[in-house]
């Protein structure tokens, strides 16, 4: 078999394919056996119905060669993408050309493939990235975060304030005079917007006797609609919260550190681990988004997108299913409206095609390789994962056409790696940051009591926001980032 290509209008691509007439017998050979073993003719055993008795039955020899055609073809595709280096990107429009009735067959198959995008300036980027060093003034918060756990409510001799706790009675009622929120003794912390914001407000500055009056906006449950709440609230007390000095007793009491140095000097450990890690996610955002921002957008193909709409679709519909809930219920329970929704997923999508296509366009400008051995080591990798033998992977991927997907995504990757060594780095100051302030020293590896890290990278990467979640270096209780193939 022979493979040819060249490029048609557009990002399109026209794959010429001669198979000898040799092959072609074979592949007859193997569909008349095929078809001995399935089809039941009386006097016939399976497996020896004579071909001419199966060429009577399917219609002549002419409907024989179409049928065995038809399920040839589609591995003579996949094995000429693989010979010449094409990841298309949508189904093929196939013409046979020559051989639908005798001899060797010739078919082109034309091919939407990614466009090589334009990605000017990529190599004068510049990417903004949180400070990775450690404050004195981040230890101190940590400190009072452990000060807070331990912390006691006494009398306040004055008006309420954020981060007071306040006794109330609040009671609620509709304008038709049914009552929807009533507690008595209710334990609440000024700022905390867990009822209504507009309490809050009401709170602040209050003194112990006060009856606050007030209304409010709503939602109510389930569909989302607000409605307008008279509140009532009786102030009964109003406490604040007296933190612990901060002596090596307390240390002792709070940690596993017997003086404030120690606790202090752990905690600069960990927040300094916590900090890298953060700029690290920070600066490949930041990187992937500036690349993308080079792409236009009418240079996105619409079927990449489409595509992206409906894997993300499908990977959030599988994680609901995890827990129980349908796409449908999940948008009831978030208050989303469908449309709103799938066009917040669109632009996500638009989003995540253009950094796929900026990184293919920096790996052809750089010139990035990616050899036969490197393609091998990952079709290793992927047997590992899948518990499946590499061979049996590999032909997979080759039956699918899928061996310069794997290659593709590879140089995807150095291109990455490209970029992330190539970016101008500076912190919310504007100074630079080093690659190697990003670094993460061995002795950084600080460890919980537990024995666990001092947070896990997947809870510092805050899913897909890469946001550090607050508390992720001090723990409340203790004291101190495809040619995949399915199985």
């Amino acid at each position: 078999m022979r493979a040819s290509s060249e490029t048609v209008e557009g990002n399109k691509v026209r794959l010429s394919v001669e198979v000898d007439e040799a092959e072609v017998d074979r592949v007859l050979a193997d569909a008349v056996r095929a078809l001995s073993r399935q089809v039941r003719v009386p006097g016939f055993r399976p497996g020896k119905v004579p071909r001419q008795v199966l060429e009577a039955r399917m219609g002549g020899a002419a409907a024989l060669r179409t049928e065995a055609l038809r399920e040839a073809i589609p591995d003579f595709y996949a094995r000429a993408l693989a010979d010449a280096e094409i990841d298309p990107i949508s189904p093929p429009e196939i013409d046979i050309t020559s051989g639908q009735d005798a001899g060797a067959l010739a078919f082109d198959a034309v091919v939407e493939v990614r466009p090589v995008v334009p990605i000017p300036g990529y190599a004068g980027l510049k990417v903004t990235i949180p400070s990775p060093k450690v404050a004195e003034s981040d230890v101190d918060a940590q400190i009072d975060r452990l000060r807070e756990t331990d912390a006691e409510l006494v009398e306040a001799e004055r008006p309420a304030r954020d981060g007071d706790h306040v006794t109330i009675d609040i009671h609620g009622t509709l304008p038709d005079g049914e009552e929807v929120i009533g507690a008595d003794d209710f334990l609440y912390e000024v700022g905390s917007a867990r009822v209504v914001p507009e309490l809050d407000d009401q709170l602040r500055g209050s003194n112990v006797g006060d009856v606050l009056a007030f209304s409010a906006n709503a939602p109510s449950a389930p569909s989302g609609q607000e409605r307008d709440i008279a509140f009532r609230v009786l102030v009964k007390d109003v406490k604040e919260k007296k933190l612990p000095e901060v002596t090596d007793e307390w240390a002792t009491e709070a940690s596993e550190f017997s003086t404030v140095a120690e606790l202090r000097a752990d905690l600069r450990g960990r927040l300094a681990k916590t900090k890298i890690v953060q700029a690290q996610l920070a600066l490949r955002q930041g990187a992937l988004a500036a690349l993308a921002e080079l792409v236009e957008d009418d240079q996105v193909p619409e079927v990449l997108v489409e595509e992206e709409v409906r894997e993300r679709l499908h990977d959030l519909g599988h994680r609901l299913e995890q827990q129980g809930l349908s796409v449908g219920q999940f948008l009831q329970l978030t208050g989303m409206a469908e449309e709103a929704f799938l066009a917040d997923l669109r632009t996500e999508a638009r989003q995540a095609v253009k950094s796929d296509l900026a990184l293919r366009s920096l790996a052809e400008q750089e010139s990035l390789e990616v050899g036969d051995d490197e393609v091998d080591a990952e079709i290793d990798a992927m047997a590992s994962r899948l518990q499946l033998q590499p061979a049996v992977v590999r032909e997979r991927l080759r039956r699918g056409g899928r061996i310069p997907a794997v290659r593709s995504e590879q140089r995807k990757t150095k291109a990455l790696a490209w970029l992330l060594d190539h970016v101008e780095v500076v912190d919310e100051e504007g100074a630079a940051v080093s690659r190697e302030e990003l670094r993460v020293d061995e002795s950084m590896e600080a460890t919980h009591p537990s024995g666990g890290l001092v947070a896990d990278v997947d809870d510092i990467a805050g899913g897909a926001t890469g946001e550090v979640p607050e508390g992720a270096v001090v723990d409340a209780g203790s004291g101190t980032d495809d040619g995949e193939v399915e199985a």
